[in-house]
């Protein structure tokens, strides 16, 4: 089939994508569908499907299933990040799990290491259980899950705490949407733990911000604590939580909502739209850390019907073509970039883009590569080339043992090559 136009309107040829899940049951138009033009409209009152779909957060039935029979098959690409996935020491059915009761992240007695391997562990187990069916994997998933929802009751440290309760508040209800139904795993428990240890900070942070200038925290603090809004909002089926990140995503306050995430709109001599990313005057491994966090936003929003990848004229797909661009080492425009800091807004500003980090691979551009050239047909030249120069994607584990190696979940060669 043949690619969009990059001149192209983003409201040719789209159709409403939650009519058409309604209408079709789900995963046919789940699979074949583009973005929809309702989407670039503003918020509504509530964005939340009349029933949550499950599983519908970073992967559907139709990912699941895709990647179990070409694994079957023996098919590349997902072979190869089947291989990456059974070959990392947190997907063994031999982990045990470390829970506490409270977990620190900055200041004195920092833990928080401890629940990100886990949290990998879980996810990774999890995976290999639904693509793979060994019942070991699913035990071991389960085990991780009931053990942390047993035990913790804290979350805290300094104004870190904010970024564990986001960062690991989506990635574990991951772990527990594809567990959902096994045999011996405590959802309900699992699911009070989330509201009432993760969901709190989450709130907090995007209502009050630390009590800090709103634009005073990078992009990746608002989105991965929208990004723990929706996910417990799908794990317990509470539409006021769903909405709460969807309508954060298109007015929020913050910088992580898109309008502010991407302040800046350009076209590069091969008419290929680009947006400047709020983070990259900072560096470049926080700015590819932001397409992982508004990457899991919008899918998990388009497992529920919403086509969040496309609002605003697919802003967002116009900030992953730059990140890419750059960090694939081209030149990318940039503008000023300024800004209000600490509570009283005191203004600081980048002149130029940075280099720092530049090339950084993370497991965060499959995700995007494969919804916007695959399911919508678009042409994603530099999301592309991205995408295939860290192929195949690995997940926590493989990128080193510091926090930035887990804060993304990965494997998105095995769960997303279409």
């Amino acid at each position: 089939m043949s690619r969009i136009s990059p001149h192209q309107s983003p409201e040719q040829g789209e159709l409403s994508r939650r009519g058409l899940l309604k209408t079709a049951g789900g995963l046919t138009a789940a699979l074949a569908l583009g973005g929809s033009a309702a989407a670039l409209a503003g918020p509504t009152a509530s964005a939340a499907p009349a029933a949550f779909t499950h599983p519908g957060m970073l992967h559907n039935a139709g990912d699941i299933n895709r990647a179990k029979v070409r694994v079957a098959a023996k098919t590349d690409p997902w072979l190869s990040g089947w291989n990456k996935l059974t070959a990392n020491s947190h997907a063994q059915s031999t982990w045990t799990p470390n829970p506490q009761a409270t977990i620190i992240r900055g200041g004195t007695g920092e833990n928080y290491g401890i629940l990100y391997n886990d949290i990998a562990a879980a996810y990774q187990n999890a995976l290999r259980w639904a693509v793979g069916g060994t019942a070991a994997n699913g035990d071991t998933a389960v085990k991780i899950l009931n053990a942390w929802s047993s035990k913790l009751t804290t979350l805290t440290g300094n104004a870190d705490r904010f970024l564990a309760a986001g960062i690991y508040g989506w990635e574990f209800c991951q772990a527990a949407e594809l567990m959902r139904g096994y045999a011996g795993f405590d959802l309900a428990k699992f699911q009070q733990m989330m509201v009432s240890v993760f969901y709190p900070l989450n709130n907090q942070f995007l209502t009050q911000h630390n009590g800090a200038c709103i634009t005073n925290y990078w992009a990746n603090w608002d989105l991965c604590n929208m990004a723990s809004v929706m996910a417990i909002g799908i794990l317990t089926d509470n539409a006021a939580k769903y909405d709460q990140a969807v309508n954060y995503f298109k007015t929020g306050a913050g910088n992580g909502s898109i309008a502010h995430a991407v302040p800046y709109l350009y076209t590069d001599s091969d008419g290929y739209a680009l947006g400047q990313w709020q983070e990259s005057g900072r560096d470049q491994g926080h700015t590819m850390m932001g397409m992982g966090q508004m990457g899991a936003l919008c899918e998990m929003a388009w497992n529920q019907g919403d086509d969040l990848y496309s609002y605003d004229s697919r802003r967002f797909m116009k900030a992953a073509q730059y990140v890419a661009k750059y960090n694939l080492g081209q030149d990318v425009p940039y503008t000023t970039y300024t800004w209000g800091t600490g509570t009283n807004c005191s203004q600081q500003s980048q002149t130029v883009i940075s280099s720092g980090s530049r090339g950084q691979v993370r497991p965060v551009w499959a995700m995007l590569h494969y919804h916007y050239n695959r399911r919508l047909y678009l042409d994603d030249k530099w999301i592309s080339q991205m995408c295939f120069s860290v192929a195949p994607e690995g997940g926590g584990g493989d990128y080193g043992s510091t926090s930035g190696g887990y804060d993304q979940l990965g494997f998105g060669t095995l769960m997303y090559a279409k």
